[in-house]
């Protein structure tokens, strides 16, 4: 993260909800930003009936632009579960449950 990035976390039941400054903000949204302009390319790239090679190249650029973005995602929500729970006496054990269950969530993603 940048000096200017804050995410900040907190429990509600048993989540960690995060809030994003808007430097955190910033570089997922710049990243969507460009994930739209690969779906509007794909859709265009099947309008024209281009090759299926390039189309299908196009849908795994795609496929990768999000996983970054959700690695982005799961990497904010792991380090201010981590402190959450390292910064509370007795340790939230709801905190890393709930990192827990993201990252199995991820796993689940990747097959």
């Amino acid at each position: 993260m940048d000096s200017g990035e804050t995410v900040e976390g907190r429990i509600v039941g048993e989540r960690v909800l995060l809030t994003r400054n808007e430097a955190a903000k910033r570089p997922l949204v710049q990243r969507l930003n460009r994930i739209e302009g690969q779906v509007r390319g794909l859709r265009g790239m099947i309008e024209e009936d281009r090759y299926c090679l390039d189309e299908v190249q196009q849908i795994n650029a795609i496929t990768a632009a999000l996983r970054e973005v959700a690695l982005a995602i799961i990497g904010q929500h792991v380090a201010a579960g981590v402190r959450i729970a390292l910064d509370s006496a007795p340790p939230e054990e709801a905190a890393v449950e709930d990192v827990m269950r993201v990252l199995r969530a991820a796993m689940r993603g990747e097959r």
